[in-house]
Parts: structure tokens; sequence; C-alpha cells
């Protein structure tokens, strides 16, 4: 090890405040899940009418402090947990972790398809993923303040760009642009089985990119079923079921959208007799 990976094990060692993990719907939990929430609503709604501009300092601010979060964790598994070794299985490309890409992306990219589809993504399977860390909360607890309030804030933060996005209409509003989000996960899926592949050796099979395997998942309930019938199997059941919970996140924003558009068409219709 030379001096400059000792340097950052110190530097690593001197944050490694420890903590009793949160318990799942302990306070710790419930608190930061409720006060988390309402900021996210609040924030959302006196966002939802920034300009172009504003939208993309918006999501190059999340994107950039996911960024940076995610160094520091990386060098904290690495250099204190890790004692140096690179810890494979937090490779950053899991489903929660695509927002810091597309965040960044998105706020550079030209107003068109492309940065519509990765906003329909962001309000359907990036939202699902910050949901459900706070409904099961086992993967974002950790003996470390700093992961745990990393975890934490992470997720929260997906919460919100889904809630701003929404909120500001840039969401997906037909079943078209959801099944395009659809395609985005499926092919992302394939990229980290992909991920998991070429690294499976160096990992010592460790690595388990959107829980799809070869490794068994550690997810609740898919652990079970890939420990009895094996990943392949689990990893069937897996995707559609991230597909359906996407969908059930995507339905109330479509049905909201259907209703806003019959309305203003009822207006218009309105306007129009009066005028006659």
């Amino acid at each position: 090890m030379n001096g400059i990976e000792r340097t950052l094990c110190e530097w690593m060692a001197a944050t490694a405040w420890t903590m009793e993990k949160p318990k799942a719907y302990g306070a710790f939990h419930l608190i930061f899940t409720f006060v988390g929430v309402v900021v996210c609503i609040l924030l959302a709604r006196k966002l939802r009418h920034v300009s172009e501009r504003g939208n993309r300092i918006v999501l190059f601010s999340v994107g950039f402090f996911l960024v940076l979060t995610e160094i520091y964790k990386q060098l904290f598994y690495c250099y204190y947990i890790g004692n140096g070794s690179y810890q494979w299985w937090i490779f950053p490309f899991q489903l929660c972790s695509v927002p810091m890409y597309l965040c960044l992306f998105a706020s550079v990219l030209k107003k068109g398809k492309i940065q519509s589809g990765m906003f329909c993504f962001m309000t359907t399977y990036n939202l699902l993923g910050g949901i459900m860390a706070f409904i099961e909360p086992s993967g974002i607890v950790h003996e470390y303040w700093t992961l745990t309030l990393h975890a934490f804030i992470w997720h929260m933060l997906l919460i919100f760009v889904g809630a701003y996005l929404i909120a500001s209409g840039r969401f997906a509003k037909t079943k078209k642009e959801f099944l395009s989000a659809t395609v985005v996960f499926l092919v992302l899926a394939v990229i980290a089985f992909s991920i998991n592949l070429i690294f499976w050796d160096v990992s010592n099979g460790s690595i388990n990119m959107f829980f799809v395997g070869p490794k068994n998942s550690s997810l609740a309930v898919f652990k079970q079923i890939s420990e009895k019938f094996g990943w392949y199997v689990s990893t069937l059941l897996y995707v559609p079921t991230v597909c359906l919970g996407a969908f059930l996140v995507f339905l109330p924003a479509y049905l909201y959208n259907k209703k806003k558009e019959k309305t203003n068409e009822n207006e218009k219709e309105e306007t129009l007799c009066k005028q006659c």
C-alpha cells in the first residue's frame, strides 16, 4: 500500500463513526421517511414552474451531489472496509445508481426524445426504487453513520427527482412512454447482467448488479426463491415484478394527466359554446 492509499485509509477511518443499525420502522426510519417525503413534495411543488434552464440546474445539482457522495462511498468501502481491496458488490450500476448518470446526462442533452425517455425512466422505475428502499429498508441501514445517511439521502433524492419531474409535467404521460421506459430498464438489466459475467471471477462471485444473477439475489422473497429454485428462476420472476411495480407507480400520474386533459377539453368546448 503506497502513501496515497495509506492516506485514504486514514481519511476514511476518520469518518467511520459507528452506530447501531436503525430498525425497520423504528424512530430513525419513520422520522426520516416522513420528513423526507414531505420536504420532497413541497420542494417539487415549489420548483414545478422552473424554466428549462432551471430544470437543467436542478438535475445537474442532484446528479453532481450523487456523484460526489458515491465517490465517498466507493472509497470508504475500498479503503476502510476492504482495507485497500475494491468491493465489487457495490459497483455503481444498480437500478438506484442509474439516476446519478441520467441526471447529469439529461441536464446537458437537448430537449427531445432521448431526454424525455430519461425523464420517463426516472418517474417510473427509479421512483419505484426510491419508494421500495423505504418500504423494505434492510438495504439502506448500516453500522456507520456516513453510509446510513448516504443511503437514506440517496434514495430520498430518487423520490424527489421523480416527484419534481411529475410536478413539472416532465413524466411518462402515455402508455407508449411507459413502454419506452420499460425498454430502457430491460436494456440496462442486460448491461447489468453482462457486467456481472465480465467481473464474476475478479469479484469472486460477489457482484450482482440489478440482482439479476448469476449470484443469488439478496432481496427479500427473491433470496428464498433463488436459494430454492436457482438464480435464473428468481430473475425470471424479479424482472416482470419490477415492471409491474413501475407500472403501478406510473398509473396514478397517467390517470391524473388523462383527467386533466379531459377537463381542459371540456373547458375549451364550453368556451367555444359561449362564443357561439
